[in-house]
């Protein structure tokens, strides 16, 4: 972790565009949520060429905050918790189990790192995620109140308990899916703070096992404010704000380095090999 003092608030703050208050509150953190998944891509170029990411804060600062660059879960949230202690807030470090596609939530490993933005004068803590790399994702914080919808930025979420054999209480996310008009589990996860050394391993793995889809194909993700786009290997999502889905083939390493620099604001390092299979 770093120490506050070391952390640059004002560069981070350049990075997403952030020109709001500087407090530790709820409006803060629902706002520089926001900021940070609408500036800073999620991508997995790292993985991609074989090498796990650093996250280590400094080098997430030189990477996602200095570099035309993004990262994923770890990283974004990393990142995201050393500049919301510099702001005041205290965070619970999570770790969850992904369920988007899975049929058993207890099928899936603790893969996924999110947070527990605890806000200075509220008893009720905030679920808050940069670095979900779905359409599912998080745009704003939600407090951690189960069985109530929430709405951010146009995106509909709800928490729910569910049942497992641990002792503490099983926690998930959903999003409203707006095609089926129903409610569908993006993660699975507990209370319990996780600390840095388990991330280490987390990462290592996600990013050098070979069965990892993160270390078989490209993946990158954008967030606008009128459209979501997604980079998935060779295949080149944008869905609109109206949920209006378009989709085609992307079919060279030029056309792929050229989307993440237009599209993205990615700058792909040279060597790695953009598009696999």
């Amino acid at each position: 972790m770093l120490d506050s003092i070391q952390f640059d608030l004002d560069a981070y703050f350049r990075r997403i565009g952030w020109e709001g208050e500087r407090r530790a509150d709820a409006a803060t953190l629902r706002g520089v949520h926001l900021a940070h998944m609408r500036a800073i891509p999620f991508e997995n170029l790292d993985a991609l060429r074989g090498t796990a990411p650093s996250l280590d804060p400094a080098d997430l600062v030189a990477k996602l905050v200095h570099s035309r660059r993004g990262g994923y879960c770890y990283e974004h949230n990393t990142l995201f918790a050393c500049a919301l202690e510099a702001l005041g807030f205290r965070v619970t470090r999570l770790a969850a189990r992904v369920v988007v596609g899975a049929d058993t939530i207890a099928s899936r490993p603790r893969t996924h790192m999110a947070l527990l933005a605890h806000v200075p004068g509220e008893s009720q803590p905030y679920l808050a995620d940069v670095g979900f790399g779905a359409i599912g994702a998080l745009l704003e914080p939600v407090p951690l109140i189960a069985d109530v919808e929430f709405t951010g930025a146009g995106r509909r979420h709800r928490l729910v308990h569910v049942p497992h054999d641990g002792p503490l209480e099983m926690w998930l996310l959903q999003v409203h899916d707006q095609e089926k008009d129903d409610w569908t589990g993006q993660y699975a996860f507990t209370l319990e703070h996780f600390e840095k050394p388990d991330y280490d391993v987390i990462n290592w793995h996600i990013a050098t096992n070979p069965r990892s889809p993160f270390a078989q194909r490209l993946y990158a993700q954008h967030i606008g404010a009128t459209r979501h786009l997604l980079l998935d290997g060779r295949l080149l999502t944008q869905t609109r704000a109206d949920g209006t889905v378009t989709e085609r083939e992307v079919t060279d390493e030029a056309e792929a380095r050229r989307l993440l620099e237009e599209e993205f604001g990615i700058t792909a390092p040279e060597g790695v090999t953009l598009l696999t299979g």
